[in-house]
């Protein structure tokens, strides 16, 4: 049997880094509560409420408890930037994504998910991260939320040959979380490249994440859909428009309106960009 002995400090980081990425995000009492046996025995016509379990006080010979530990990634974003750099074309980009270890999104994720579309198009459009359909197929935007994207770009007269769709992180967080500010920090050189290979003439930010990264603001999507404004991203210049995430519009369908503007304004951006729909 292992000793039984305390964790050193990297031991307990260690512990806590695995547990971000399983997406652990809540402590719990080590005493088991039986809820079935407490509804049981509560008077009838009252609800029943669980007792909480009182954390044990500390032995008075025991040390002060340690302060929180802040959780780091220990990854470094340059070797990315790097990474990314060196790929030469959209092939090769992806294999060097593929082969890379140095982010713990890969660790619990079931692929990469790289992109769809047609890497010619001259329309790109830039989501979140995977989610669960997307992290099974490895493909962005195939789940509900993509089925409607397919009928708001069909709406306008395009489709998935005529765009190019990508993620700021290619690897689904758990419990499709947002990603983390390091998680962004540390995958968004790949999505960088990918912009500059594709070079397109026309960029769509869909929600929340991707518009606040890209566009480095702290400013809600509500503030920041429909209004165009020229996005630099390492050699490429291109306008880009925040809209709505599908998934929102699927919680709230009254939105659709405002997302519905925003293809109209794209629309009529191709017309006068002269980009192929």
């Amino acid at each position: 049997m292992a000793e039984d002995r305390p964790l050193n400090d990297a031991e307990m980081l260690a512990a806590l880094d695995w547990y971000r990425a399983a997406g652990v995000d809540l402590a719990v009492v080590e005493t088991p509560v039986d809820r079935f046996a407490a509804s049981a025995a509560a008077p009838r016509g009252r609800p029943a409420v669980a007792p909480t379990p009182q954390p044990a006080m500390p032995r008075a010979a025991e040390p002060a408890a340690a302060p929180p530990v802040t959780i780091s990634l220990n990854a470094d974003p340059s070797e990315t930037q790097a990474l990314a750099a060196g790929a030469q074309t959209l092939d090769e980009l992806r294999a060097v994504m593929d082969a890379y270890d140095g982010c713990l999104l890969k660790k619990r994720a079931t692929q990469l998910c790289f992109a769809d579309g047609n890497p010619d198009a001259e329309i790109m459009l830039v989501g979140e991260g995977p989610g669960e359909q997307e992290d099974l197929t490895g493909k962005p935007f195939v789940g509900r939320g993509g089925q409607l994207l397919d009928r708001m770009l069909g709406a306008i007269g395009l489709d998935r040959t005529k765009v190019y769709i990508a993620n700021m992180v290619p690897w689904r967080p758990p419990g499709n979380r947002n990603p983390t500010p390091e998680e962004l920090a540390l995958c968004a050189p790949f999505l960088h490249r990918q912009v500059e290979l594709v070079a397109p003439k026309l960029l769509v930010t869909l929600g929340n994440v991707p518009t606040q990264a890209l566009f480095e603001t702290s400013l809600g999507i509500t503030r920041m859909r429909g209004q165009w404004k020229t996005l630099s991203i390492n050699s490429v210049s291109v306008p880009a428009l925040p809209t709505l995430h599908p998934a929102y519009l699927l919680r709230t369908p009254a939105s659709k309106a405002m997302a519905w503007q925003d293809m109209l304004s794209l629309k009529r951006a191709m017309q006068e960009n002269s980009v192929a729909g």
